[in-house]
């Protein structure tokens, strides 16, 4: 039993009649348009509730990770790349400076 509402059915339908059982190219223009969440991690930290409990303005946590390190680049919570962090009119971005082989990214899902 599906949970795809019809849209969804007639895009997945859309998707598996391609050619591409028969050695065709899958069209998959339709997917460029989806909608990704990208997060930037700066580092972890685990505290416990009494710790979270007593933080207050100008408490200072301290991360996993060492100052000069890259941050992760995260698509849905998946590793993609790494980088630095810019500036760039006056806002903050991150200037890539590695990004994870497909394989690897795959691999990752398992």
């Amino acid at each position: 039993m599906s949970d795809n509402t019809p849209t969804e059915a007639a895009a997945m339908e859309e998707l598996t009649a391609s050619p591409a059982a028969g050695g065709g190219e899958i069209n998959l223009d339709m997917l460029l348009d989806v909608n990704v969440a990208l997060s930037i991690e700066l580092g972890r930290a685990e505290l416990s509730i009494r710790e979270l409990l007593q933080l207050n303005q100008g408490s200072v946590v301290d991360l996993n990770r060492m100052a000069g390190e890259p941050l992760d680049v995260l698509v849905n919570g998946t590793l993609v790349a790494r980088g630095e962090i810019v500036v760039v009119k006056e806002k903050f971005g991150v200037k890539l400076t590695e990004v994870v082989s497909p394989e690897e990214r795959v691999r990752r899902l398992n």
